[in-house]
Formats: structure tokens, sequence, C-alpha cells
């Protein structure tokens, strides 16, 4: 019969009706179905209501919306950026004159620049293929207007990554200790440059001693003009050269600023001094030399906090091991189970990057698993805080698994791969921070706006500061040249070009370019340290403004770990529904089929040989087993799979069947129960299996939390009214907020209502059946179930590693502190341009008398610049705010 199982005649009868959504895709039958039949379904699947043999029957009912979404959704992660490192910006204009570059270029469609990364992401235009050489005209192009920037090269080793890494840190370390030089360099001129204006203020204290000798000499005028060229050819001597080449790449930048108000201050006071005749009485030579002491030093100090943003990322990093012990054993050698290492194993120190799955290595005390993997020989614990939150080590032994970045402990152990290096755990959370750190917020756009005309702005603006006091204001508020700034002699020209020099030097786009990276860097490194992965900048400001989370039941309420309650038929034995339920189940990942599996397996069931498994997911599976088709899940939906129907007074003797074996079992209110049913060709449905799973310790928590910060929560699932309700009630999740029943597309088509209302909405799953929600929702959440890799860690926005799911909360409350400070941070450096420019151009100046000088401008900058970044550090002292919950 088997043989002959997919003919295709026309009408004769079927016995099994089978009505494929999107997500149970024909391609599946190329692998579970021999040749010979495959060769016949693919000469009538594009034919509607196509018959397979006598017993299946394919509808094309498809869901167009669900498909649409998901092609969407994987359209935007299919494309591949081109990624560039690019040096030597500086500030918010160069960031925007690098994106200005790249977008200049037909090819490009859009671009993303992280100034503090030093990274730009391009992505081409549809019809334009990604080769190496748009990315290297690309390059060429950014050099060629004054940022050197050479192609990123993705996919690098482990080994690479982290040296590449290691090395970017390792040249920001050096050039923080040059900078220190500098300051040190810059400061000392000031103290001598400044050393007659120490005198005058001994003098009006009353303390005659700073006179004659050094300093009379400093008195000097002269000596003054030394220190000054001394200071601008020494520790100013990048800063300018680098203004002076982006003026010529018509690029100018924040160097460019500071640079010409320091040249023009001490130009003015070298043809004074050259040209007495020309009674300027402008010699202020001390003013460069404060301003670049001040730029400097705030330099070094932003520099310092930057490399600090880091440290949760080199955190990170340390984790990773490059080396690893590659166990080679002779293939005829029986090493004994308890063994580590036979007499006659060699082992080879080699790169990570030349493991493979299935190889065996060496891990000693004290070392870092390099792959993740499963024990062969050996016995210790190990330290998995890193994955797990857990300070307290686990025992491992053989048959149990490791992963990557943790810490052996105690003694040897002999593990064989299951993934490369690169694919490892550990290695994925990096990659996935960096191309977090790499993806701007929304909110950037306005810092762009302002910061790409800012610096031809702030020249302009010193231009017009200048023309007026030395032109109008001068005359027209004549009291303005007794100020300290105009000179001893009340010189218009001196007190014009300081103003405008003050314009020039205390305006700050640095501060602007770094209001939202330096948060969008602590933020996604943070969450990454403590368990939560958050897909970058722009999912931090959806996830911030989230009013509504939708809750998925099996494995996020519960804790995915299900067990069979109790098996029921009324006419075969137990073990017999249990053991064809676990030969369909076989292969299949959802927690269920796990569970009927396990308790197969736990009896010493034989389960018979299957072919041809197919799963839907939210549905159920089916497979042929001997010769017959056996289909596991909904009661609907295997009821529809076959053509003989049961009588409904047999369905509601088998439920009362399982509902007193239920009954007689111990239970608490914390497990959660459902029922699969089990139908088989010719059959239909011959018993059923209950299946109960217990709630997490942190699911009430969780949705406590959650209404108390005035967050909708409502909960789908595809179990049975009754097991959903009794979840809802035992979390605190309303009746109207409860749904059951859903399919993956009802469920995705409840997620489109909810925003349709106005809603920002957050989907937390785990399963492959919740992944078209979770590409829909605003920020989809994937709980990652024993570390891995599955359809919801794929379309979500935010991944939580640890596998808690009161993490939600503390994503969510991460993602609101990080907005915070760019918010605020953004809003300091606006508040800062708005008010210190006009100071700095003298608008107190006629009725208050006060100017700042340049030196007390270029202060001001630098310390402009630290507050942003200062107040992105404060995130670090974040908490979590279930660190409380005892779980």
């Amino acid at each position: 019969m088997a043989t002959n199982l997919l003919r295709c005649p026309l009408p004769p009868p079927s016995s099994l009706h089978i009505r494929p959504s999107k997500f149970l895709d024909v391609k599946f039958v190329n692998r579970c179905f021999p040749r010979q039949r495959r060769s016949r379904i693919r000469r009538h699947c594009s034919t509607p209501g196509l018959l397979v043999s006598n017993s299946v029957e394919i509808s094309t009912q498809s869901f167009e919306s669900t498909e649409s979404s998901i092609e969407s959704s994987k359209s935007v992660t299919s494309d591949t950026p081109i990624l560039l490192q690019v040096s030597g910006m500086m500030c918010g204009g160069c960031v925007a004159r690098v994106k200005s570059v790249l977008m200049s270029d037909d090819r490009v469609a859009s671009a993303v620049v992280n100034m503090l990364t030093e990274t730009a992401a391009v992505k081409l235009k549809p019809e334009v293929e990604v080769t190496a050489d748009a990315a290297e005209s690309l390059a060429k192009r950014l050099t060629e207007s004054g940022f050197e920037a050479k192609r990123r090269v993705s996919g690098m080793g482990v080994a690479e990554n982290v040296k590449k890494w290691k090395e970017m840190v390792s040249k920001k370390e050096d050039l923080l200790v040059k900078s220190r030089n500098r300051v040190a360099f810059a400061w000392t001129l000031v103290a001598l440059c400044c050393g007659s204006h120490t005198s005058h203020i001994l003098h009006s204290l009353g303390i005659h001693i700073a006179h004659g000798g050094i300093w009379d000499l400093l008195h000097n005028s002269y000596v003054k003009g030394g220190l000054a060229v001394g200071a601008l050819l020494g520790p100013g001597r990048d800063l300018l050269f680098d203004g002076i080449k982006a003026f010529g790449k018509r690029s100018p930048n924040m160097n460019s600023l500071v640079g010409l108000g320091s040249m023009a201050a001490f130009s003015i006071s070298l043809i004074s001094l050259v040209n007495p005749e020309l009674e300027w009485d402008a010699s202020f030579f001390e003013e460069p030399v404060m301003l670049l002491g001040f730029v400097l030093l705030g330099r070094s100090l932003e520099e310092r906090a930057k490399l600090k943003a880091s440290s949760d990322m080199n955190e990170l990093l340390s984790l990773i091991s490059t080396q690893s012990r590659l166990v080679i054993t002779s293939s005829d050698n029986n090493t004994a189970a308890d063994s580590v290492l036979s007499s006659d194993s060699i082992c080879i120190n080699v790169s990570v990057d030349d493991i493979r799955v299935g190889d065996s290595l060496l891990v000693l005390p004290g070392e870092t698993f390099p792959v993740d993997g499963s024990v062969l020989a050996g016995r210790s614990v190990v330290d998995e805080s890193m994955l797990t939150g857990e300070s307290l080590p686990v025992f491992k032994e053989e048959g149990c698994s490791v992963s990557a970045g943790t810490i052996n402990w105690d003694g040897p152990l002999r593990i064989k791969a299951s993934s490369t290096g690169s694919n490892s755990t550990i290695s994925k959370i990096v990659r996935m921070v960096e191309d977090a750190q790499g993806n701007a917020a929304p909110v950037q756009r306005l810092a762009d706006a302002i910061a790409g005309p800012f610096v031809y702005t702030i020249m302009s603006l010193s231009a017009v500061t200048f023309a007026f006091w030395y032109y109008v204001g001068s005359h027209i508020f004549p009291d303005v040249l007794l100020n300290d700034i105009a000179g001893p002699d009340g010189d218009a020209l001196a007190l014009s070009l300081k103003l405008a020099v003050d314009v020039l030097v205390v305006s700050c786009p640095c501060a602007l370019g770094l209001a939202t990276p330096t948060a969008i860097l602590i933020g996604t490194s943070l969450g990454a340290k403590r368990g939560y992965l958050i897909r970058g900048g722009d999912v931090l400001e959806r996830l911030a403004s989230i009013d509504c989370v939708a809750l998925d039941k099996t494995g996020t309420l519960t804790e995915g770990r299900p067990v069979v309650a109790g098996v029921a038929s009324l006419r075969y034995e137990e073990q017999e529904v249990l053991k064809v339920a676990a030969a369909v189940e076989k292969t299949a990942t959802h927690p269920i089929a796990k569970a009927i599996v396990n308790e197969a397996e736990s009896l010493n069931l034989k389960t018979p040989e299957t072919r041809g498994q197919l799963t839907e997911p939210g549905f159920g599976t089916l497979a042929e087993v001997d010769g017959r088709l056996v289909a596991v899940g909904s009661l609907e939906w295997v009821s529809d799979r076959f053509l003989k129907k049961n009588d409904s007074s047999d369905m509601v003797k088998l439920e009362s069947f399982l509902d007193n074996k239920l009954s007689n079992a111990s239970s608490t209110s914390r497990y959660s129960k459902t029922v699969v049913y089990v139908g088989r060709e010719e059959e239909g449905i011959i018993g059923a299996i209950a299946i109960s799973d217990c709630l997490r310790q942190d699911a009430a928590f969780t949705v406590a939390r959650l209404q108390e910060k005035g967050i909708k929560t409502v909960l789908l699932s595809g179990d049975r009214e009754g097991a959903v309700a009794t979840v809802a009630k035992n979390v605190g999740i309303e009746s109207e907020s409860t749904n059951y029943s859903l399919s993956p597309e009802k469920k995705f088509e409840f997620i489109t209502n909810l925003q349709s209302s106005g809603h920002r909405v957050a989907m937390v799953g785990d399963g492959i059946n919740d992944a078209p929600s979770l590409a829909q929702a605003d920020v989809g959440i994937a709980l990652k179930i024993e570390a891995q890799e599955n359809a919801a860690s794929n379309a979500a926005s935010v991944i939580l590693v640890r596998n808690k799911l009161s993490h939600v909360v503390d994503a969510l409350s991460l993602a609101q502190a990080t907005m915070s400070k760019v918010y605020q941070n953004l809003a300091w450096a606006i508040a800062y341009n708005v008010i210190s420019i006009p100071i700095a151009a003298g608008v107190l100046l006629p009725q208050y008398d006060f100017a700042m000088t340049p030196s007390l401008s270029g202060g001001l900058m630098a310390l402009s610049s630290i507050f942003v970044v200062s107040n992105s550090l404060l995130l670090q002292l974040h908490k979590s705010e279930t660190s409380g919950n005892s779980l």
C-alpha cells in the first residue's frame, strides 16, 4: 500500500485531506519522499485541488497577507550591506559629510555611519549587484574626500574578528597615551604663556614676589609669540593640519573651526607685533595657546570616556577563545567512556577557525570553551554565568551540552564540537551587538540634519560677528571697548576678532554627533552583557515606546519543557498510541513533540520507522508510519486530515476518559494542560495525549510589572480554551485579553489589528509558529531556549539569551533609559549651541559687560562633548528591575 500511496488519479474518495498554509511548503517533499514519488508530485503541483493517491488531497488555500509579511521581513534581513571601515571622523559634521558622499553615488539606496565604531553600512539599490568593486569604489570616494576608508570584510574568522577589534582598541589606547602627552606639553606652554597674568594676580593680592628675571622674560611679546608657535606646531600640529586638509576636501570639521580660530588670533597678534606702526595693539598670543590647551584636554577626556563606553564590548570579546586543542585519536582505538585521552591520542593547538563540526577537543580547567559542543568524556563544573546569569557552576559529564565562552573549572573535558567558531553562541552575540551598534536610531536623523551644514553656518556667523562689532557695534555701544576683551587701549579690532574667534570655537558639532551613538553603544552592549540582545538603535527607539505586549503560551508563559500527563484510547493500548505518536514527532522540534518522544523513550518503546514527515506550524505533524499516514495535532486539524470522521459520542467518551485519568493524577494550578490528538489513515482519531507544562516562576511577576508600567498584556495561543484560560488566570491576564485556538495566520492578523488601532506592539514568542507575528510586530522578542537558533530568534528584533521571561521587563526598562539619555544628550547639545553661540558673539556685552575669551570658549566646547559622553556612561549604573525578584 505504501508504494502506491502517492499515485495521482482523479475522483476516488480520499481519506486524508491536507490544507497547507504557506508554512507547509511543497519544497519539503523533496527531502521527505523518495525520488519516484517526487516526480509524480512535481507534475501536479501547479494543479488546484491536487489529489495525491486515494489518501491525500492538497487544497490551495493561501494566506497572502502572511506570506507578504514574511517575504518583506526576509527581504530586509537578506539584503547584505557593504561594510566600510572609515577613519578621520571627528564630529557630527564629519558623519554627515561621509553620509552625503556615499549617498551621492547613484548605486546607493541608504547609508548608516557610526563615528564611534568607525563603520559605514551601505545598502545598494536592488538592481545593483553587491561586489568587491562596488565596495572598493565607495571606499575610494571617501578616501578622496578626506576620510580614509577600506572595505570591512564580513564573515571573517573568529580569530581575525577578535584581532581586528583588539587592534582597534589598542590603537585607541595608543592614541590616548599620545593625547595625554600632547595635553601635558600644551599645558606646560599655557603655564609659561600665562605667567605674566599670574604676576598681575599676585600683585593685586599684595604679594610682590613674581617679578624680575624669568617673569620679565615671560612678559615679552616675542617670547609669547614663540610659545604660541610651539603650541601650534607642537601639540596642535595634527589638529591644524587635519582642519586644513578638511578645508581642502570641502568638508570642514571641528578641527577646521578650532584651527581657523587659533590661526586668526595668532595671525592678527603677529601682524600687530611686527608692524607697530599700524597701532592695532592686538597682541594676544596667549589666546591660541590656551585655546589649544583646553581643546586638547577636552579631546583627551572625551577619548577616555569613549574608550570606557566600549568596555562592555571588550568584556564580551574576552569570552571568545581564539585557540583550541584538537584531539586526534586512532580510528581503531577503543577509548574507555570515562577516559579523557587515550594513550595514542595526539593534541594539537589549532585556531578555532580550523575546527569543524564533529571534531574532538580537549578543554583544561580554567580554560574557556572555544565552541559549542557536547561532553564526550570527563567530569567537571562549568561557569555559565555569562549565558544564564546564574552564579553557581553547573555540573557536566558525558552527554551534557556546553557553550562557547563558558569556563571549565574543575577537571579536563573532552568535547565534540557541534558548531564552528564563527557560529558559536558567543560569536553570534558579539556579531549581533556589532551590527546593532551600526544601526542608527531614527532620532539620529535630527542630529544629522543639524550637523551637516553646521560648520559652514558657524563660519558665516563668525564673519558676521566680526563685521558687526568692527564696523557697527563698537560705534553704537562705545562702552564695550572698556571691557578687558578689547585690550588695555579699547581696540575695536581686538574686540571684534576675539568675539569672532569665540563663535568659531565655542560651537560644538561633536556633542550633536556623539549624542545618539554613545548612548546606543552603551545600551546595546549593556543589554548583551545582561542577556538580552537588541538589534540596533532603531529597535531601542521602538521598544521604548511599546504600549502593548502580546505573549505566546507554550514555551513563553510556560517553561517549554512539557511532559506527558496521560494517554487515552477507546480501542488501543496506551502504549500503542504513544508509540505511533512518538514515531511521527521524532524529528519535530516543538516542545510538545519532544515531550511525547521523551515519554516513549522513558518507557523503552520501540518506535516504528517513518517516511515523509511534514509539519504545519501551529497545527500538527503528519508522517507515514508502517504504510499508513498518521497525524498528531489539534482536534480540528487531525480530524480534517481524514475523510473518515469519528462519532461525536466516541469523542465525548475519549475526552471523558482522559479527564478522569488527569483528575486522578496530582496537579497544581501552576501547570498548563494541553491535549493533542492522534489520527490514523482509514481509522480517524484513535487516541488523545494530555501534555502538562509548568508555568514559568517569573510569568506572573512579568505580567504584573508590565501592567504596572501601563502596558496592555494579551495572550495569544493556538491551544484549547480551557488550557489558555487557566494560564491567563494564573498569570493575571484578563479574560477579554485572552485569545485561544489561534493559527499562526490568526496571530498575525491579531497583531496587525492591534497596530491598526494605534497600539505599538511587542510580541513575545519562542517557536516557528510565532515567527510571522514576531516579524509583523513593532518589536519581536524571542526567548532562546537551550541556546538554539530557530525561526523565532531569526525573525525577532530582541533575543533573550538567558531564556528568562522577566528580561522582557528589563529590556523595556533599558530601552526607555537609553532613549532618555539620547533625548537628554540631544537637548543638551542643541541648547548648548543655541545659548552659547549668541553669548560668544557678544549679545550680553552691551548691557551686562560680559564677554567670553577664546580660551574660555574652547574650554566650554570641550566640556559640552565630555558632558554628552559622561551622561551616556551613566547608563552603566542602570539597574535591572527584576534583579530583586527571587526566581
